[in-house]
């Protein structure tokens, strides 16, 4: 371990142990090596579960930090006298994870009204570890007297401003306007001007001003030894709780389960009044509360999910629905996964409590955690932290940095991507991702009212994506589409018929270069996406077959497994090809290449015909390409874990430390990558098809909005550098 950040709240409610994660984030998506420790739990009472940072850690990184000393044996170390005993404690747990490490991020302990030693148990370890001190401060930035004021006094805790332990601060939850409040904030719904006004987008520019305004108007800054280190902006539109933390935190009894774990909540209403005023409120991520008789208001919940709007929930109180007419009418949207849950309390007590839910990450939530700690390391300037690190670090290439990378690269690229099934819910929810990110510039393929309706349901804008109505496209690719396929005898009827399908006309406009990539299949099968794409854009001339690619963001690294979606049974030249290809991607996208052609022989200990063509592929790809570093036939084991290559291949340049992953046949590469996903809780991105003139991508049919995304980054990257 080269060096320790140590986190530090400047008061309550700074958000410090997002602000520590996002530093985390930043560090290692930058391609650091490093570590996260929270040397004593916050977490009190008997079943309030593990601490949620170290746990997240955990589950997500190669990174497994110590257990934290529980908040209760950390208080009777102080109250005894035994301070130094409890450094002791701490030293040990910092160091027993530092070996394999190059920067150790510290969570110290949140600040409590009515509680003093926090702070001196923060200070005593600062000390103890020799850490640098990085506030988190929430005051605002409306007053900067009192934001002076506020960095100031947490900064004397450290030895003061000018202190050489004390670094600088992230300025946490910043307001660039007012916001409606937190969200799930209870409202009691009358009329529809009631309803919360839309969140406001974020602005880099104006955030940027408002960073130079607070540099030039606090003293604090202007010696050169403070740094203002990121602005993170307040972002109502960051993910909330979900609707079964909801039931948890009221202990709500569920009458349909429904997505209750995907589901969440962005406001909840109090519906005391009649429908006609509660139809503006059914939106995505409206939570409804309302008495168990009010049968017209889950109804009317019911057919706006029916519409393919994902309202949050309802939640039912003060008894039980037993008409079982209701049941059976409701059924399709139960079915659609409405959320509803009972509870016995009547409507104004449920709401009260629902005002007093924590806004905390649970532990096991890592979708918010991910999409929340990504939105804070992208406002942080790393280039900073990393210039108060000295020593030379190895970098290395993390999901995080992998992920980072791409983002970056598809910004530059600045790529066209069209979206053919442009009403569909997550791809519009996507497209609204990009152009807030600057992935690309994402078309929407269809009807555009309809497109805009399904858009209002998801609760986003459409502000500066465009629309194409395929109604007003179709005609004019009639005539190139007859000619590019003249030698297969395509009548015009035909052609008129084929450009009935979005795909088929969008992969028109991709041969045309009227957009730069396509991206499709979250309702379309695999083959109906890559047959037009064989058909008019056709393969490269190097390339003798189309194939695919996954990105496995694994805890420790990202692996490429090729061919997981394409060709069911390659031949021994298809499969050299697909290693050829695979060794291409990854190295396009920063992976270094080492190939190894799995099988369930390693070497020569094994025969067959199917390991014999794994064996042939791997003299042919060596013959096409000579300083490529390949190797096969070998068991996945073998390619993977140092200590089993040492026995099984112990002269191989592969083995042990491969990076792409090249399977036999389709059977075996889906099998797998789908196993190491879900057993694992692995990230994989793609498929990512290979071998094609211009981008086309495929998505899974229960592609996530973030798998969305990241396809569309890739497809981005892929028509900048010609690596199709």
């Amino acid at each position: 371990m080269k060096h320790t950040f140590f986190l530090a709240a400047s008061g309550v409610g700074s958000g410090l142990t997002s602000a520590a994660l996002g530093v985390f984030r930043a560090l290692d998506r930058s391609g650091i090596r490093v570590g996260f420790c929270k040397p004593i739990s916050q977490e009190t009472g008997p079943n309030s579960g593990p601490d949620p940072s170290s746990e997240f850690i955990a589950r997500t990184t190669g990174f497994k930090p110590a257990d934290p000393i529980p908040f209760a044996e950390a208080e009777r170390f102080v109250r005894n006298g035994q301070m130094e005993e409890l450094m002791e404690l701490v030293v040990e747990k910092v160091r027993s994870r530092a070996d394999a490490i190059d920067v150790m991020i510290i969570e110290g302990l949140q600040p409590t009204a009515t509680q003093s030693f926090p702070n001196r148990i923060n200070r005593t370890v600062v000390t103890a570890l020799n850490a640098e001190v990085i506030l988190v401060d929430a005051v605002g930035v409306d007053s900067l007297p009192a934001l002076e004021e506020s960095l100031g006094t947490a900064a004397s805790l450290y030895g003061g401003r000018s202190s050489r332990s004390v670094v600088g601060c992230l300025l946490n939850k910043v307001r660039l306007h007012e916001s409606a409040g937190k969200p799930g904030a209870v409202r009691d719904v009358g009329e529809p001007g009631d309803a919360e006004p839309p969140a406001q987008e974020f602005d880099p520019a104006a955030m940027a001003a408002l960073q130079q305004r607070v540099i030039a108007g606090c003293p604090i800054f202007r010696a050169g030894v403070f740094d203002l280190l990121g602005c993170i902006p307040w972002n109502p539109d960051l993910p909330s709780y979900r609707v079964s933390d909801v039931a948890k935190h009221l202990n709500a009894r569920v009458i349909n389960a429904g997505e209750m774990d995907q589901r969440r909540v962005s406001s909840v209403y109090l519906c005391a009044r009649n429908v006609a005023n509660v139809l503006h409120l059914l939106r995505a991520g409206s939570l409804l509360v309302a008495p168990y008789d009010r049968l017209d208001i889950f109804i009317a919940a019911a057919l706006a999910t029916m519409n393919r709007i994902p309202i949050a929930g309802l939640v039912v109180t003060g008894g039980d629905i037993s008409n079982p007419n209701f049941f059976a009418l409701c059924r399709p949207a139960f079915a659609l996964g409405l959320p509803v849950l009972n509870v016995p309390t009547g409507s104004f007590v449920t709401a009260t409590q629902l005002a007093r839910m924590s806004n905390e990450i649970p532990a096991d939530d890592d979708a918010r955690f991910n999409t929340t700690l990504d939105f804070i390391a992208r406002h942080i300037d790393v280039d900073r932290l990393k210039s108060r690190i000295e020593t030379t670090l190895d970098l290395r290439m993390s999901p995080a940095a992998f992920r980072h990378q791409l983002a970056t690269r598809a910004r530059a690229a600045d790529r066209i991507i069209l979206l053919p099934e442009g009403d569909e819910p997550r791809t519009i929810v996507a497209a609204t991702i990009c152009r807030q990110r600057g992935l690309a510039r994402c078309i929407l393929m269809g009807n555009p009212a309809e497109v805009q309706r399904v858009a209002e349901g998801q609760g986003v804008r459409l502000d500066g994506i465009e629309i194409i109505d395929p109604a007003e496209r179709r005609e004019r690719f009639v005539a190139p589409l007859m000619e590019l396929r003249k030698a297969k005898g395509m009548t015009e009827a035909q052609a008129r018929e084929a450009l009935e399908d979005n795909v088929v006309l969008g992969t028109m406009m991709l041969a045309n270069d009227e957009v730069h990539g396509l991206v499709s299949g979250a309702v379309h099968s695999t083959a109906n996406t890559i047959r037009p794409a064989l058909q008019i854009i056709r393969t490269r001339p190097d390339s003798k077959v189309v194939s695919s690619v996954f990105f496995m963001c694994l805890p420790e690294q990202v692996l490429v497994y090729g061919d997981c979606a394409v060709n069911p049974n390659p031949n021994a030249e298809e499969l050299a090809d697909i290693a050829l290809q695979s060794a291409a991607s990854a190295e396009s996208f920063g992976i270094p290449a080492r190939v190894a052609m799995i099988s369930y022989s390693t070497g020569e200990s094994g025969g067959g015909v199917d390991v014999d063509k794994v064996r042939v592929a791997t003299q042919i790809a060596r013959e096409r390409k000579p300083g490529l570093l390949i190797d096969g036939p070998l068991q996945y084991d073998a390619a993977s874990i140092a200590e089993v290559a040492a026995k099984k291949a112990p002269h191989s340049p592969v083995a042990g430390q491969a990076t792409v992953f090249v399977f036999p046949d389709l059977n075996t590469g889906n099998t797998t990558y789908k196993a190491v996903q879900r057993s694992a809780n692995v990230v994989s991105i793609g498929p990512m098809l290979q071998g094609l003139r211009k981008p086309v991508n495929d998505l899974s049919r229960g592609a996530l909005v973030e798998d969305i995304v990241y396809t569309i980054a890739i497809t981005a990257v892929q028509a900048e550098h010609g690596q199709c």
